[in-house]
């Protein structure tokens, strides 16, 4: 007679299976996972660490779905991507303890199962705007873009994804891509089709890894009491997680990159600031933002933002404040938060904040413009970019705000915050010797398209990245659109695994003004990558 355990193995595992993806597939994985698929999750764990060790091995070939890695957090246990089954993923992999308690706004400590094991198989937690003309996929990919697409919100967020090829690991490390997200460091996070990294991870042999950090008031609070740029402080408790564990799960931890986009890409930027001695990451890119593109508060306003929020709650503005706010719900400080204003600036299209990056000469530093002229930063390769039209997407919100951004003011922003600070930081990497890379996408497809003039629009070059342009907008890419997302992926897959040749021999040459070596991506929805040199966009900076 069979034991208990052989009839687990047979029989109910493939049931629990199905069942899991009968659930698990497209968009229904980002907006929840079914109640019957967390209960079969749930009797497979059990089922799966309540018998012996010499049945754990007969367990994982019948039912190979739950991929375990063992982590500085505990046991990891991760599954096969729905949609790229060669792909396993980890999802909702803490690396540092819920910041509640004594840890809201402190810095962040690394985390520790309590039992040993975390089931990395599900997401963690994390206005529509009517512009003339939107089409039929905006407000969709407007959402996803947004990390409002229905996902729940939690203080309990500091927790990394991770996707990989598990096959061959043990013989050859791969590549890393780490991902910090943007949203102006206020809003935002991973749980979104557009940062799945299912697909890179299955294209290239690259480990593909995104990362939540705290935003808004609880990253970034202005509290004279507390030490500031909390968010930041997690990025970098994130990356420290991924150099310890990456091992595991088949990576090279002496070749991780560093990628981000908007403000993610200014953070990228950052890093390589704070971090000269040790950036622990081999290269970087930044998509749409570095250290020269947006205005910070003054130090002065992010404390006063502080204090009117405290005051609103009932903690006064003194010393005591701090104490007090750790007390409350985080929903009410949320609320309160959302009620103080940005700060202007010379632009319709920009604004700041009030809960952003401040000044600590640590973290975040009050002379970029000085030390980028003095190489004062980690001499990594780096890779910068932006979009043909980045204010295709700015007006949006501007739009939603009441405010009409004209055509010149567009350009203007575009200009200066983007093509003239990629331009700057490029010659300053250049300066000192770094190997540096610029770039620029035109991409304006059918299928990502928000109305008839948004062209490449601030966030839509994600989709050359992580290839998921089709779930985003429920719409097919074209073979065009399909090959211009090879083609970059194979490129930054080969700048992960050479920073510093890798583009090169790709056909890439390094920034050189004067010489055309400024890769154009999609120019003219044009499948193939061209150059011209750099000053053609830069000449009026």
């Amino acid at each position: 007679m069979p034991s208990f355990t052989s009839v687990y193995s047979i029989t109910l595992l493939p049931v629990l299976t199905a069942t899991y993806n009968l659930f698990h597939v497209k968009e229904v994985r980002y907006r929840y996972i079914s109640t019957i698929a967390r209960l079969a999750l749930v009797v497979l764990a059990v089922g799966f660490f309540a018998f012996g060790e010499s049945r754990k091995s007969e367990t994982d070939l019948i039912y190979p779905s739950l991929t375990k890695v063992k982590t500085t957090s505990g046991l990891l246990i991760g599954h096969p991507g729905p949609n790229r089954s060669d792909v396993v993923e980890f999802l909702g992999v803490p690396y540092a303890e819920a910041p509640i308690g004594e840890l809201r706004f402190a810095p962040p400590l690394p985390y520790r199962s309590s039992d040993g094991i975390v089931n990395a198989y599900e997401w963690m937690p994390s206005k529509p705007v009517d512009y003339p003309g939107f089409t039929s996929q905006a407000q969709r990919i407007l959402n996803y873009f947004t990390g409002s697409a229905g996902n729940a919100q939690s203080e309990d967020c500091l927790t990394l994804n991770i996707w990989t090829k598990l096959a061959g690991a043990a013989t050859q490390q791969k590549p890393v891509l780490i991902f910090l997200h943007g949203g102006r460091f206020a809003n935002g996070n991973t749980h979104t089709p557009f940062f799945d990294g299912q697909a890179l991870a299955d294209a290239e042999e690259v480990i593909v890894v995104t990362l939540n950090y705290r935003l808004n008031i609880f990253g970034f609070p202005g509290a004279p009491e507390a030490p500031g740029n909390l968010g930041l402080r997690d990025q970098r408790l994130a990356v420290e997680w991924i150099r310890d564990n990456i091992a595991g799960f088949g990576g090279d931890p002496a070749r991780m990159v560093l990628l981000g986009q908007s403000s993610g890409g200014v953070a990228a930027d950052y890093w390589a600031y704070a971090h000269q001695q040790d950036p622990i990451v081999s290269g970087l890119i930044s998509h749409s933002g570095n250290a020269l593109s947006f205005p910070l508060n003054e130090p002065s306003r992010q404390v006063s933002n502080w204090h009117n929020v405290s005051e609103t709650l009932g903690c006064g503005a003194d010393k005591t404040s701090l104490e007090c706010m750790r007390a409350k719900d985080w929903t009410e400080i949320l609320q309160a938060a959302s009620k103080v204003p940005p700060a202007a600036s010379d632009n319709p299209a920009r604004s700041t904040p009030a809960f952003y990056p401040q000044v600590d000469e640590e973290l975040v530093f009050s002379d970029y413009p000085k030390r980028s002229k003095e190489g004062s930063f980690a001499r990594i390769p780096y890779v910068l970019g932006n979009n043909a039209n980045e204010q295709g997407y700015y007006v949006i919100p501007a739009y939603g705000r009441g405010i009409n951004v004209t055509q010149a003011q567009g350009d203007d922003f575009l200009r200066t915050s983007f093509t003239c600070p990629n331009h700057a930081q490029a010659l300053s990497r250049r300066a000192a010797g770094v190997p540096v890379w610029q770039y620029r996408y035109f991409g304006d497809w059918d299928n990502t398209r928000l109305y008839p003039t948004s062209g490449a629009y601030h966030g839509v070059d994600m989709h050359m990245v992580f290839g998921n342009a089709g779930p985003v907008s429920g719409l097919p890419p074209t073979a065009p659109h399909e090959a211009d997302v090879a083609l970059v992926q194979r490129l930054w897959a080969r700048f992960a695994a050479d920073p510093a040749d890798g583009l090169t021999g790709a056909g890439w040459p390094r920034f050189e003004p004067g010489a055309d070596s400024l890769a154009r991506f999609a120019y003219g929805n044009s499948p193939e990558w061209s150059f011209v040199d750099p000053e053609v966009f830069a000449g009026s900076c």
